[in-house]
């Protein structure tokens, strides 16, 4: 399996295209307050995070609690990071 830093677009102008916009789906324990924390724990990190497009979903019994978010950062190592805090983050299970 390739780390995300080795993938690269198959043709030119397709893949990642920094700076941009992007959405990440954090999943987790929904009795966590996920919703708020995400844009939280991604502005803490210095992205900008576009609230207007924070969405939830609880599962089908409701122990879990997933939460996407869209956010605008300048680099791969801002995107990767995204992932790395959440992912650390012991309520949140893993990111997409």
């Amino acid at each position: 399996m390739k780390n995300l830093g080795e993938v690269k677009a198959q043709q030119e102008g397709q893949g990642f295209q920094f700076p941009g916009e992007f959405e990440i789906t954090a999943m987790g324990n929904a009795a966590a307050d996920l919703k708020a924390r995400v844009p939280q724990l991604l502005e803490g990190i210095g992205l900008h995070v576009l609230h207007e497009t924070v969405r939830h979903k609880h599962s089908r019994e409701g122990n879990f609690l997933s939460v996407t978010v869209s956010f605008r950062c300048e680099t791969r190592e801002q995107y990767d990071l995204a992932h790395s805090v959440l992912r650390a983050d012991p309520d949140i299970r893993f990111t997409l």
